[in-house]
């Protein structure tokens, strides 16, 4: 069965929502069978290309918040993410415009390093705040699970996957996404946010006994 999962790297809830899934996961019978798909989706694509920044100071302009607001909210943000053993440094990211790195990602799918790429550029945004516009950050970081440096350095000086980017955020919106992470299992059910691993299970479950029922 597949598990398509729109996210972006720079989404704090979204990074929750991969561990509440893969919690899951390690509770459903049938977890072999699943096959999880990886899709691009922008945060905020009005973020300028090569920006830079601390995402609070963002933040507190796009809501026409105090510091000391968006301070409580990315600290109940991190207060969860920490259940989940994920240690946010929120108030040390940098803002950035996430669509080369989503084409990186499309470049390690084709070398079967999507999930591993995915993590990876998650874990350096949210927990050691590097800078995912940087050309040279994204370099290293695909390097460090697998993809060939020349490679990401070729697509990120053209245009390589950027359609194909964008057709899976046009997807997400023809499945009605409204933000991230948005989650489609076996193309029957949809999950929205980062809801709780019994969510998630129950879902997964209702998915498969209908993927089954259809082969049947």
């Amino acid at each position: 069965m597949l598990v398509e999962v729109w996210s972006d790297f720079v989404c704090p809830w979204c990074y929750i929502g991969k561990r509440r899934l893969e919690a899951a996961l390690t509770r459903f019978d049938h977890a072999r069978d699943v096959e999880i798909l990886w899709r691009s989706y922008q945060l905020d694509p009005t973020v300028p290309p090569g920006a830079d920044g601390l995402v609070r100071d963002h933040l507190a302009r796009k809501l026409g918040a105090t510091a000391e607001q968006v301070r409580a909210m990315n600290d109940r943000v991190a207060s969860l993410a920490a259940a989940e053993g994920l240690e946010y440094h929120l108030e040390r990211a940098h803002i950035a415009n996430t669509f080369d790195a989503h084409r990186v990602a499309h470049l390690a799918r084709e070398h079967h390093l999507g999930p591993q790429a995915h993590e990876r550029f998650m874990r350096a945004h949210l927990v050691e705040t590097e800078h995912l516009a940087d050309p040279e950050t994204v370099i290293r970081l695909a390097a460090e699970v697998g993809v060939p440096a020349d490679e990401v350095r070729r697509v990120l000086a053209g245009d390589d996957h950027a359609d194909d980017v964008r057709a899976e955020i046009d997807l997400a919106r023809q499945f009605g996404a409204g933000g991230v992470p948005f989650f489609v299992l076996g193309r029957t059910h949809g999950v929205s946010g980062a809801q709780p691993v019994e969510t998630f299970l129950a879902a997964l479950e209702d998915a498969y006994g209908l993927a089954v029922a259809r082969i049947s």
